[in-house]
């Protein structure tokens, strides 16, 4: 099996936000990752990437929020794109005057 591309999307919140996510499934797993998806969802603000969910080989599932890394529990991608959406309202809240 090759990879398959299965989400390339952009979605525009406003003239200065759009988030993009990027999901495919692959033959293997990444090293670092126990799945076989490979994802990139980021959320930009004013030219800035203010939230990034991704799977880097060799890093594994991981989310950067608010300056900071932290690790992401894989579960899905309908669980992964329900936090990314989740984080995306949190970071409205947080940030209402941006």
């Amino acid at each position: 099996m090759k990879a398959v591309e299965l989400v390339r999307t952009r979605i525009v919140y406003s003239e200065a936000a759009f988030a993009e996510l990027v999901l495919w499934q692959l033959p293997a797993p990444l090293p670092g990752s126990s799945h076989r998806f490979k994802y990139r969802l980021a959320y930009v603000v004013h030219g800035v990437c203010v939230l990034r969910y991704d799977n880097e080989a060799g890093k594994g599932d991981h989310r950067h929020y608010a300056g900071k890394e932290g690790a992401y529990a894989f579960t899905g991608p309908d669980k992964l794109i329900a936090a990314f959406q989740a984080d995306i309202a949190r970071w409205h809240r947080e940030n209402s005057d941006s």
